[in-house]
């Protein structure tokens, strides 16, 4: 049972990456009108962005390079925390914000383990 939990916490990171990943690739005009407008990042990063959180979301789900995807998907979370969350004095924004920063302390987690697990 021990050894599934780690599995099932990376699945569950996992899905938000995922989601919102394809969430980005079906409607890359959608997404980029809305970094345009939240953001002072160019409309055309929407591709890319839902391909990277796709990939790095199938990645951590499945447990492959978990030392750089974790850290990879912490520091994009982290960044797009400052771009898009940080009207602090916003309820929903700070609620949003909080989030990242629990999804980043997670991602931290994943990387320590796979880290302390693979000292090469």
């Amino acid at each position: 049972m021990a050894n599934s939990i780690p599995l099932v916490a990376r699945i569950l990171l996992s899905l938000l990456f995922i989601l919102a990943g394809v969430g980005k690739i079906m409607d890359p005009a959608g997404t980029a009108q809305f970094i345009e407008s939240a953001s002072p990042l160019p409309g055309m990063l929407a591709l890319p962005t839902g391909i990277f959180e796709l990939g790095a979301g199938v990645l951590l789900a499945s447990g492959r390079y978990l030392k750089y995807v974790s850290l990879a998907l912490a520091g994009f979370t982290a960044l797009a925390t400052v771009l898009f969350h940080n009207q602090l004095g916003d309820q929903m924004q700070l609620t949003m914000a909080l989030k990242n920063l629990a999804i980043i302390g997670g991602l931290l987690l994943v990387y320590e383990r796979s880290a302390s697990a693979d000292p090469a």
